[in-house]
């Protein structure tokens, strides 16, 4: 019988030259303030077309990546921090939906051509539906 590996957790160095970092909202960052972290989250989704918004460690937004890879869409990946989530909402709420209605984003979320698409329901919804790839075309997310 095989013997279980003991599980442990690994402390990794930060890179130096930052070629591994990924986009991040966090409170670590110096220069970070409330206004300075709204700013960069509605620059975030206005000049991609795809960006997913979601808590850090966020499962769901990792499943979400990898269906948008599948589709051959590299999406931009929006980390939140706990303390950061009210204000980056706030910001999100003002960036105009598709329907003209003001709704309040739940992470993780979907931003497709600069307008919320939705939660993980809704991208899987539109994807069995056949809806997500027209979609992602007219956003300039998908070439062919």
């Amino acid at each position: 019988m095989q013997q279980a590996i003991p599980y442990t957790t690994w402390k990794t160095r930060p890179k130096e030259n930052g070629i591994d970092k990924k986009p991040s909202i966090t409170k670590n960052d110096e220069e970070s303030t409330e206004e300075n972290v709204s700013k960069r989250v509605k620059g975030m989704v206005q000049e991609n077309a795809v960006v997913l918004i979601g808590k850090r460690g966020c499962c769901m937004c990792q499943v979400m990546k990898y269906l948008l890879l599948l589709l051959e869409v590299n999406p931009i990946v929006c980390d939140v921090e706990e303390g950061d989530a009210i204000g980056v909402v706030d910001e999100l709420v003002t960036i105009g939906n598709d329907k003209g209605k003001v709704s309040r984003p739940e992470f993780p979320c979907v931003y497709i051509g600069g307008k919320l698409f939705g939660d993980m329901e809704k991208l899987m919804a539109a994807h069995i539906s056949g809806e997500l790839r027209p979609t992602l075309k007219e956003a300039g997310a998908l070439w062919l």
